[in-house]
């Protein structure tokens, strides 16, 4: 796995715990020699994690919409930063770019940048592993919807397994390292 995509809040949240856990992630993606692809953002967690990534040697790649180029927004300390001109070509690129996807907590951005990526593999436009960086029962809310939304008869069973979800930066890269995501098309 050469790259992975984060999605991330462009806020910090409440708890010191998550971005301790961006900061966990960052440096432990630089240390496996992984490349970080993600928001191009300097503010909330986007910051923390690409910070990480370059104090400790690795590699980040920003990808972001020409509208949100500006100097309280944009990191302007990246090796190599892509202007689009919209957030789509921004998505599209970010996915074009990454083997894989992790999300860590976030606002309505990184939860709509997540659920595409999903619904691509569903539809099996990609085999790139989904995983959730589950810090402090972030995401558990979600876990169990997804669950309910399988049991309702929404989501497939082997759908609902497109996500993986971990409370560690460590075995979370582990599983998308080793998952195996089943093509096909949703039925």
């Amino acid at each position: 796995m050469k790259r992975i995509a984060v999605y991330c809040g462009s806020n910090k949240g409440t708890r010191p715990e998550y971005a301790a856990a961006a900061q966990e992630l960052g440096t432990l993606l630089a240390r496996e020699q992984i490349e970080l692809v993600y928001g191009g953002g300097m503010v909330g967690l986007m910051g923390v994690v690409a910070d990480a990534v370059l104090q400790h040697g690795g590699h980040v790649i920003g990808v972001i919409p020409e509208k949100l180029v500006i100097k309280e927004v944009v990191h302007e300390k990246l090796p190599d930063l892509r202007v689009v001109k919209t957030m789509h070509e921004r998505k599209a690129l970010m996915a074009e770019l990454a083997d894989g996807f992790i999300a860590l907590p976030g606002g309505f951005g990184t939860l709509e940048e997540l659920f595409e990526v999903l619904a691509w593999s569903q539809l099996g436009w990609h085999p790139k592993p989904v995983g959730l960086l589950d810090i402090a029962g972030f995401y558990r809310p979600l876990l169990e919807f997804l669950n309910h939304t399988t049991n309702e008869g929404f989501i497939r069973a082997r759908h609902r397994a497109l996500v993986i979800a971990e409370d560690e930066a460590g075995k979370l890269i582990h599983r998308l390292k080793t998952h195996r995501t089943p093509m096909g098309k949703s039925e």
